[in-house]
């Protein structure tokens, strides 16, 4: 993917996924600004301490980080930096409003004025809602359930509308639930399961279980991103996922294999909100070239192997 030379904006570059996204597009030749609002690490683009990432530290609601961040020469941006917890959207609509559509737009707006010619930005299925019947492709109508859904959505219509005005060739990729190594800071369900058994604790599933969700790993999702990035033709929604979809008691099952012990499983209460099922047809992404490679089996153990001595040590 020839992406050396460009000059690449990652929001969130200090996240989980962000982390992964700079470190890859450093690995290209890209010249690369991590913006994210805690102190970020010393990347460098060169294991022999070569060109480092540029770091912008600050909260991109406010439109100085925004400028100093997508500086004139900035080819193209990668938005990974939201309010992504669905718990917490509804418990602050609006927060979750200014984090994630406000900021979308101020950015979309930047690359206006700078020319950069490519935005990114990180979706999710949930921004469907109940309005799929069967497997979610990128022609299911928009029909978020909570706010964070809906703010995801409304940044997609932000997107498609630099695109077609102004020449902002926007692509949202819509994740499933990413996992992979990197995540322990994160509330998902395999970090959490990681911390149960590292601390001896009892995990809660909501509902019975067996709702079921689609897991890709974050190598693939690094791979999905530079799709995005090096794919003149590409625009508008992509979904990212594996194509295939467990229940959350699956899902418990196959870290309980990983890990060779069983777990302190409780039910609680359904929580509002969360679709029943997701399971996603991943055609259009495969069309472009994009292939996931890390089955779900192998990407569980390399996490189980990451949270190793945590979890021999009881301490997470």
């Amino acid at each position: 993917m020839d992406l050396a030379g460009t000059r690449v904006v990652v929001t969130g570059g200090s996240g989980f996924i962000g982390g992964h996204v700079v470190a890859a597009l450093c690995r290209l030749g890209a010249e690369v600004v991590s913006v994210d609002r805690r102190q970020a690490p010393e990347f460098r683009c060169h294991p022999d301490g070569g060109h480092k990432v540029r770091i912008v530290e600050g909260d991109l609601r406010e439109p100085p980080v925004v400028e100093d961040a997508v500086a004139p020469g900035t080819t193209s941006v990668v938005h990974l930096a939201a309010q992504t917890q669905v718990l917490r959207s509804i418990e602050d609509p609006q927060g979750t409003f200014e984090n994630n559509v406000l900021v979308t737009h101020h950015l979309l707006e930047r690359c206006r004025e700078v020319g950069a010619g490519a935005f990114v930005l990180a979706s999710t299925n949930a921004v469907v809602g109940s309005g799929a019947s069967g497997a979610i492709t990128e022609q299911v109508p928009l029909g978020p359930l909570t706010p964070y859904g809906a703010t995801k959505a409304a940044g997609e219509m932000l997107l498609s509308c630099y695109d077609a005005v102004y020449g902002v060739r926007g692509v949202a990729l819509r994740f499933t639930n990413v996992y992979g190594r990197g995540m322990s800071e994160k509330d998902s369900i395999v970090p959490r399961l990681m911390r149960t058994a590292a601390n001896g604790a009892s995990f809660e599933v909501y509902g019975d279980g067996r709702q079921v969700r689609d897991y890709v790993n974050v190598a693939d999702v690094v791979q999905a991103v530079l799709m995005g990035l090096s794919r003149p033709g590409l625009h508008g929604p992509v979904v990212i996922g594996s194509g295939r979809s467990v229940s959350v008691l699956d899902i418990v099952a196959i870290v309980e294999r990983a890990l060779g012990t069983r777990l302190d499983v409780r039910h609680g209460p359904a929580k509002a909100g969360e679709m029943p099922a997701v399971i996603v047809d991943n055609s259009r992404a495969r069309a472009w070239g994009w292939e996931p490679a890390v089955s779900l089996e192998e990407g569980i153990g390399e996490v189980v192997d990451e949270w190793g001595p945590k979890i021999a040590s009881g301490s997470a």
